[in-house]
């Protein structure tokens, strides 16, 4: 037997193929280089859209009609300014990276989703605005940090808080397994504690877990083995091994001590609550930040509504009445919520091996619009990283006057996605390969040079 044929009989019986295999050994050998220092990562959507000019990156030289009501604010980093409704993320500057320069070509909801989601551009069919689940799809960034990192036991290596993505009663492409397959979906898994977003937030048939409801260990026990007892002699399929794969890990989750541990909000102090605050994103938060403690790889939490359902609701689909959803619920929200994060992180010695990622799908209107909101804009948007090596403290990129386009450094969501493999020590060049064995780079463009 040749080198080759005895490497895919060993590497077979280990359950790796040999383009994992390969993939694995470029993994480890990128490790101990002082850039992949990161162990987890959480991510904050800002589903519907997040206005850079009123958060991360405001024009107060430019005219009304573009600058809109805000003020900017100074920061804890002398030349930083951000809006004056995020007065406590502008005392943790010295800890993030902010990202003035990102773009892409997508006006719409779901197909920006995907594209910030999978790093990849939307599939081009029909230019449809809403792009539901397909195998087709490019694997989302939960997806493939799930083919590179493992979960302790009864842990999902990648989870969504409180609820997946949904636009108008459509489930978004962009957040699954895509051809990688449905065994490296990200599990959602519901937050009940808090104040929930006003607006819809409707799971729609995605794979949900909501841990606080439970039977008691003997009643799992016996439906389990009532259900197997049906089950046995039944013709298997590709079909029923994955949804075995999932009711397996829901399984799991219910009966792991570790696990349930993980989801018992309650045994944090009084002011760790204030701190995250009495709402759905804060509780969210604070779930990702204990089940990254106890190994969950990824968690993306959504500071917004689930269902944008036509621009209603509590989300940052601002196009009518903006600044008053902005200031009175969005903005005062989101700031405590994730300074609460990052102060947290901090505190316990976690902030630099967990990735913090402050992303949207696109940015608004430099114009403010008749109904006194902005509108869709993929042309210029801002994003934000802290922690996992990144170097606090900076701004990446720049946009013009008006925050029409980048001016200086433009990136787009390739070159976000190299940032976010870089910091967790998966080379952004490492190979996963579709159903067809072809072999494509995890992410299609260099990571930006905003480590430490």
């Amino acid at each position: 037997m040749n080198r080759r044929g005895f490497l895919q009989t060993s590497l077979g019986v280990a359950g790796l193929s040999l383009p994992d295999f390969l993939g694995l050994r470029k993994l480890q050998a990128a490790r101990g280089t002082g850039v992949g220092r990161a162990k987890s990562c959480i991510v904050l959507f800002c589903w519907g859209g997040i206005s850079q000019l009123d958060s991360w990156d405001p024009k107060p030289d430019a005219p009304k009609e573009i600058r809109g009501q805000f003020k900017p604010i100074s920061t804890a980093t002398p030349g930083i300014q951000v809006s004056e409704h995020m007065p406590k993320l502008a005392r943790h500057t010295e800890k993030l990276a902010i990202v003035r320069s990102v773009h892409h070509g997508s006006p719409a909801h779901g197909r920006a989703m995907y594209w910030n989601m999978t790093g990849r551009p939307p599939p081009q069919q029909a230019l449809a605005a809403n792009l539901p689940p397909s195998p087709d799809d490019w694997p989302s960034m939960g997806a493939v940090v799930s083919k590179f990192r493992k979960a302790p036991a009864g842990l999902p290596p990648a989870v969504r808080l409180p609820y997946p993505l949904v636009d108008n009663g459509t489930l978004q492409a962009g957040e699954y397994g895509g051809w990688l397959g449905m065994k490296y979906d990200p599990i959602v898994i519901s937050t009940k504690n808090g104040k929930p977003f006003g607006g819809v937030s409707r799971g729609l048939g995605a794979a949900n877990i909501d841990p606080t409801l439970t039977t008691g260990e003997g009643r799992l026990k016996k439906r389990l083995e009532l259900l197997r007892g049906l089950e046995n002699g039944l013709a298997r399929s590709p079909g029923t091994d994955l949804f075995d794969h999932s009711r397996g890990l829901a399984v799991d989750m219910l009966e792991n001590p570790r696990v349930q541990e993980a989801f018992k909000l309650e045994k944090e102090p009084e002011k760790v609550h204030r701190a995250y605050g009495e709402h759905i994103c804060g509780k969210s938060m604070l779930l990702a930040r204990r089940l990254i403690e106890a190994g969950v790889p990824l968690a993306t939490v959504v500071c917004a509504a689930g269902d944008l359902n036509g621009s209603k609701g509590d989300h940052w689909d601002t196009h009518g009445d903006g600044f008053n959803r902005l200031k009175n619920t969005m903005l005062p929200v989101f700031d405590g919520s994730a300074s609460a994060l990052l102060a947290d992180l901090d505190g316990r010695g976690m902030l630099d091996e967990t990735l913090v990622v402050f992303l949207t799908e696109f940015g608004r209107t430099p114009k403010v619009s008749n109904n006194g909101g902005r509108d869709h804009y993929p042309n210029s948007y801002s994003v934000a990283f802290a922690g996992g090596g990144i170097q606090g403290g900076q701004v990446y990129g720049k946009s013009d006057k008006i925050s029409s386009k980048p001016i200086h450094k433009a990136c787009g969501p390739a070159e976000l996605h190299a940032t976010i493999y870089e910091a967790l020590g998966i080379p952004p060049d490492t190979h996963i390969h579709d159903r067809l064995g072809r072999p494509f780079p995890i992410a299609d463009g260099e990571s930006l040079p905003l480590f430490s």
